[in-house]
This record gives structure tokens, sequence and C-alpha cells, in this order.
């Protein structure tokens, strides 16, 4: 009978470790899978995981931690809320509520969360660890919180058996760009734990980040030879490919089809997830590779129709449309994106371009200026994108509307490196649409040319519009001459300072143009210097009429009627 009960609690033993081991190795292999960003596959390994286990904490924290990375902050928070109930001794929990607050701004409330946690869990290591990753694991990072705490967990893993604090500060200080700093913490990270590939990816991610991508290719194909199958690896080289072929545009389609490849591969070893398929949908944006988006957004439904990423997918879609030339199609997805009053706050700059450029390319042109006026002022370095409205203006000879998008641009973004230009065609746009007679907007092309030649001082187009603009106000004034010395600084410029200028065709016809006004004003009192200029005229332009004229006038008698002006 002894041995009966023996044989019997042996095989109760057995099945308990058995569980047991069960259960640790489903734990671990949800925590690769979130490692390995199958998010999908985590979410339903670890919800089986919280079913079978109701009573393990941390269980409910990792369930919360791959929520909070596929940004779904309810279902992380009650994940957490339920783990702090299941297992209110278990400190983590606390530690996700509180970097859920943390990503929603609210640092008091992650505080009071991470202070309970430390009451549960102050001489774990584990815990100090979670509140560092907290406070560096979101958008606006904490540095100055994160520091002592990845500090606290080194110092109570005093036998440094977890890489995931090393792992940590080495991230902690990459993303400074310390990379001296971060660098031995990933070796010693790989130390601890050699097929840990997050580092190895990191350290990839860290020479791609300082430009230097052969580096970054061979330290992350380390981790393709080794693991074929760890889909980061493959998203962190095509994001690496796809920077190098903008920064070597030599090479750059064929490293351009290398990171898209790698990029699909990815999408392939993921669970193909809607957040998988989200962050390839957003490769091919960064990639400009509008075709194969628009197929793929086209399918790409988010699980939960409230889910603020299907906003994303709504933008992609249009975009993708625009950039296809599919510009009603575009308006329509763009025009819908407008109409999600709950995420108005989503709305960006490139929204409003977007849906201009489309309003632009289907005759739609002053809803395209209000919309990308909108844009621009939301996001003043696209200003170029309003001044190619105004440049279409000006092509079709619609100066005053020209005048007024160029005036829009000069005012939007000052440090525009095209600045210059825009002053050029504000300048002639009000300069043409005055017809000699409007005064107000013959000073604004003054003004305009007054800019453009500080920005641009030896622009001698600019000189001789500003003296033209002097020309027709002179027109309106007695005596004459205001223009006269706009016109010798134009001479000047094109003469004596760039004599190789004067040459030009442009600056042939700019130069008879300032000799006729000049010598036509110095008819009436300098005879002699008025045939000086005349005679400049027929250097350049021998059969030109109106000097051939003035000069035969000024050598006959007396005049009895003003001389001949242009």
């Amino acid at each position: 009978m002894k041995m009966i009960k023996k044989n019997i609690a042996l095989a109760t033993g057995l099945l308990l470790m058995g569980s047991t081991a069960s259960f640790a190795q489903s734990l671990a292999d949800a925590k690769k899978a979130i490692d390995a960003e199958q998010f999908q596959k985590a979410t339903s390994m670890l919800k089986t995981l919280v079913a079978n286990q109701p009573k393990e904490g941390d269980n409910y924290f990792n369930l919360g931690k791959v929520y909070l990375l596929t940004e779904d902050i309810d279902s992380a928070r009650a994940a957490f809320t339920n783990g702090t109930t299941a297992a209110p001794k278990n400190a983590l929990n606390f530690v996700g509520l509180g970097q859920a607050d943390l990503i929603e701004n609210n640092a008091t409330n992650a505080k009071t969360n991470f202070d309970k946690a430390l009451q549960l869990g102050a001489k774990n290591y584990q815990t100090y660890l979670a509140i560092g990753r907290a406070y560096i694991d979101q958008k606006n990072v904490d540095y100055a919180q994160a520091l002592p705490n990845l500090q606290k967990s080194d110092e109570l893993d005093a036998k440094d058996k977890d890489p995931e604090t090393f792992l940590a500060l080495a991230d902690f200080y990459a993303q400074q760009r310390k990379n001296t700093e971060a660098y031995p913490m990933y070796l010693r990270a790989l130390d601890i734990n050699p097929n840990l590939y997050r580092a190895n990816v990191q350290i990839g991610k860290m020479y791609k980040d300082a430009f230097a991508f052969a580096e970054a290719e061979t330290e992350i194909k380390k981790v393709i030879e080794a693991d074929p199958n760890y889909g980061p690896a493959y998203r962190e080289l095509a994001e690496a490919q796809m920077q190098w072929s903008f920064a070597d545009p030599k090479n750059g389609a064929a490293k351009k089809a290398e990171a898209l490849a790698n990029m699909k591969k990815y999408l392939d070893l993921t669970d193909k997830s809607f957040d998988s398929r989200l962050r390839y949908a957003q490769f091919l944006v960064y990639a400009g590779d509008f075709a194969t988006l628009e197929s793929e957004v086209a399918t790409l439904n988010a699980p939960d129709p409230k889910n603020p990423k299907t906003f994303v997918v709504a933008r992609m879609r249009g975009y993708s449309a625009i950039e296809n030339k599919n510009y009603e199609q575009g308006i329509k997805f763009m025009n819908e994106l407008f109409g999600r009053t709950q995420d108005a706050s989503r709305i960006i700059g490139s929204d409003y371009l977007y849906l201009g450029k489309a309003q632009l390319a289907t005759g739609q042109d002053s809803l395209a200026v209000i919309n990308i006026t909108k844009g621009v002022e939301l996001d003043s370095t696209k200003v170029e994108e309003l001044a190619a409205v105004g440049l279409k203006y000006f092509t079709d000879k619609n100066f005053p509307k020209a005048a007024q998008v160029y005036n829009k641009v000069v005012k939007l973004n000052s440090k525009n490196p095209s600045l210059a230009m825009a002053y050029y065609y504000l300048g002639t746009s009000n300069y043409v649409s005055s017809k000699g007679q409007d005064m107000e907007l013959l000073k604004s092309a003054d003004s305009a040319f007054v800019k453009l030649l500080e920005l641009a001082p030896e622009y001698e187009a600019a000189q001789l519009y500003r003296a033209r603009t002097y020309r027709l106000m002179d027109d309106a004034k007695e005596p004459k001459g205001i223009a006269v010395p706009q016109f010798e600084k134009y001479i000047q410029m094109v003469t004596v300072d760039k004599p190789e200028k004067a040459a030009t065709p442009a600056n042939q016809k700019g130069l008879v143009e300032a000799y006729n006004y000049i010598g036509a004003l110095l008819s009436a009192t300098d005879k002699e210097k008025a045939k000086e200029y005349f005679n400049k005229t027929l250097a350049i332009d021998p059969q030109n009429a109106l000097a051939t004229d003035n000069l035969k006038f000024l050598a006959g008698p007396a005049p009895k009627k003003a001389p001949i002006k242009k």
C-alpha cells in the first residue's frame, strides 16, 4: 500500500512539475512572440495564459504591454487593472498602469501608480526595470526619471542574470545618440545571452542613425544568418537600406528594391496582423511606393472600427489615390478623413496639402489655395506646395491671383530656401497687375524687389524690374527722373560689376531700355550726354528706331517739340 501511495505521489509531483514547466515555457514563448513583433500571436497566447492561470500577475502585465505596443490603451488599462485584482501583490501591473498614464500625458497619476508598485516590489530589480522602461518607451521620453530606475535595477540584479537591464540602459543611451555609452551596454547584454537578437538589431539601428549604413547592414545581417526567421531584423535592415538609398543616389534604386523586399519579408514573418500590415503600409509611404500602398490599404481594416489607427489607414487611402492621380477618389477619401470629427485633433498639415493638391488638379483652384494655405500654416516647411499654386497662376498670366498667393508664401515661411524666387514672382505679379496706374501695387512690387535684392544682391533682373517700377511711378510725378538712379544701378551691375553679363540677350535688351530712358530724360537738359546714351544703345542694337530718331532730333535745329520718348 505504501508503494502505491509513493507512486501516486510521484506521479502527481511529476504532473505538477510538467504543468509548471509548460506554463513557464508558454510565458516565455509569449515574450518571444512579443520580441518578434508577432503581436496578434502574443495576444492570443497571453489571453490563454490568463484564462488558465488567473492568479499569475505577470500574464496580465505582458498582455497589457502588448496592447500598449499596439496603441490600444483602453485594453491595456483593462488588462493591468485585472492584474492588480487577480494578483494584488504583483507590482508590475501598477507599473503598467503608470506607463499608460505617461502615454496619456498624466505624469502625476503615473507617479502614484509607480509608488504603489514600489511599495510592493521595492526589492525586486524587475520593478525598477519596468518603471525605467516605461519612461523611455514613449513619445515624450523622460530621461531624468528613467536613469535612476534603470541604475537601481542594475544594482539589485547584482549577479547580472538578466540581460534586459543592460538592453534597457543601452536603449536609454542610444535614444540620446550617446553611442559611446550605449555600445558596451549592448555587448554586456549579449555576453549574458548571445541569442538576444534585439541587441544586435539595436546596434545596427545605432549605426543607421549615425548614417553608417554599410556597418548597419553588416550588423543586422549577422542576426539573419543566425536566425533567418527573426522578423525585426528584416524591418530594421529595410529601414537602413531605404535611408541608404536616399543618401546614395547612384545606388539608390538597388537599395530601395532591397529595402522593399526586406520589409515584405518582415511582414511575412509576422502574423500579418493589422498592426504589422499597418507598419508595412507606413513604410510604403516612406519609400514612395504609392502603387503598392493603394492596393495594400484597400483591404487594411482594423479589428475595431473605433481604433484610432483606422484614421491613419483612411489618410493613406487618400494619399495613395492622389499620388496615383486618382484625384476624384482621393478627394472623396480626404473629405471622409476630415469628416471624422472624433479625430479632428489628428489632422496634420499634409492632410490639407494633399486635399489641396487634388483640388488643384481637378480645377478647383480657389479651394486648393484655401486648403494648401491651411497646410502650410500647420507645417511651414511645406511652403513650396503653395508656391507651386502661385506659379500656376503666374504661368497662366493670372497675375493678381499669383500676387495673392505669393504674398502668403513670403509671410508663412521667412526661412524658405526659395524665398528669393517667391519675392521675384510677387514683385513681377504686382508690377504687371498695376497696369502702370495703381500706385499701391507698384509700391508693393518695389518692396518685393528690395527684399529680393537683399537676398540676392547680384541678381540684376531684380534691379531692372525695380527700375521699371520706378519708371511707371515716374509717369505720375513731376519733375521726371526718379527712375534714373535705379537704371544707373542696373547698368553698373551688368557693365562694371559683372561685365560678362552684358552679353546675354536679356541684359542687352535691358541695357537698351536703360540707355534709351536716361537718354530721353537728358535730351532737354544735356544734349551731349543724351547722345552718349543713345549711341550706347546703337552699339548694342544698330537698328534701334528710338535711339536713331532721337539722335536725328538732337542733331537738328532747336526743338519745337519735346524729344521722342519710349
